[in-house]
């Protein structure tokens, strides 16, 4: 763990300095004093770096948030909540980096879904499916046919709003980011909740039993 530790902050390093990846996986085991084939050991790729980079980022805000003793005693919705603002407040420990590497991802990326955020997203829609579960369990979240199971998925495209968003965002303190975080998942649990919508189909439905 310390070894791959040193290649991601040398490699974060690097690309800081020089504004792009080392010229080759020689030059940059050299740089880590580190022989070419030990440094094969823990990465294959300056995409694979990135990758755990962005995996790391997922978890240290993942396991900060749950660690908060009023984790616990949140309802779904803020422990999403949660997440995304403490989310935020380590991509702006690393912004310099993040941006670098957000900005060289195809674009749109959900479309695109570029190799160096997919063990990120699978990380993410993990976290997703367990939050959901206990949405159903609790009744904060309604199953509805056909919908439901696109969820995870809705989570995950509003993961790269905020991230987008967070990018671009040039407000004080990233004040804007906030307020997007919040609105989008407000606007997200609401729309899975129970509606109005379900409240009439549920009379609908008694009173075609009941006739």
């Amino acid at each position: 763990m310390e070894k791959i530790e040193k290649i991601r902050k040398t490699y974060v390093e690097y690309v800081l300095d020089n504004g792009k990846a080392p010229a080759s996986f020689y030059s940059f085991a050299k740089k880590l004093k580190m022989a070419e084939a030990e440094l094969y050991e823990f990465y294959t790729s300056f995409e694979a770096i990135e990758m755990d980079l962005w995996v790391s980022f997922f978890q240290e805000a993942r396991t900060t948030a749950e660690n908060d003793p009023t984790y616990l005693g949140y309802s779904v919705r803020e422990k999403l909540l949660a997440f995304y603002y403490t989310w935020a407040e380590v991509l702006k420990s690393n912004r310099s980096f993040v941006t670098y590497s957000y900005r060289k991802l195809p674009q749109p990326i959900a479309a695109k879904n570029p190799q160096e955020i997919r063990p990120f997203k699978e990380a993410f829609l993990t976290f997703a499916h367990d939050l959901l579960y206990e949405g159903r369990e609790s009744q904060e979240i309604i199953p509805r046919p056909y919908v439901s199971n696109r969820y995870p998925d809705a989570l995950w495209i509003n993961t790269l709003y905020i991230l987008d968003f967070w990018v671009k965002d040039t407000s004080r303190n990233f004040e804007l980011t906030d307020t997007a975080i919040e609105k989008t998942v407000n606007t997200g649990f609401d729309l899975m909740g129970r509606s109005i919508v379900d409240t009439v189909f549920d009379l609908a439905k008694f009173v075609y039993q009941n006739k």
